[in-house]
């Protein structure tokens, strides 16, 4: 098992003009240093770091209420927006890359890697 899972894709960012501006990005997830938490890494050296959950909450229906939301975008598509003190960034994804990446995940770590089981005795 690769406790290491990268994925290589695009994502369109979306500003207030009515372009959107393609560029490459790698969605990363690291089994050994933090299995609750995926990456998204932008040219330059930004890295967005947000909950593995809130990804495959959001993939289904609009999620998270802090500075990262989720939310599907029609049948194709996923948006992702970041809120910071400089302002907010939206980014687009195709469904296929990201639950790509999912799929991944869940076959070399498992869901059962985010999961804290309560046992009562």
């Amino acid at each position: 098992m690769s406790p290491v899972i990268e994925e290589h894709t695009e994502a369109r960012l979306i500003t207030e003009a009515t372009d959107t501006f393609a560029v490459p990005v790698d969605l990363r997830y690291d089994a050994t240093s933090d299995p609750r938490t995926v990456h998204v890494a932008f040219p330059g050296g930004t890295d967005w770091a947000f909950g593995r959950d809130l990804l495959e909450g959001g993939m289904r229906s609009p999620a998270g209420r802090g500075p990262i939301r989720i939310w599907p975008c029609g049948r194709a598509q996923l948006v992702v927006e970041k809120h910071s003190a400089d302002g907010v960034e939206v980014v687009q994804f195709d469904n296929a890359s990201m639950n790509r990446f999912l799929h991944r995940i869940h076959d070399e770590s498992g869901p059962e890697a985010v999961r804290t089981v309560t046992t009562r005795t």
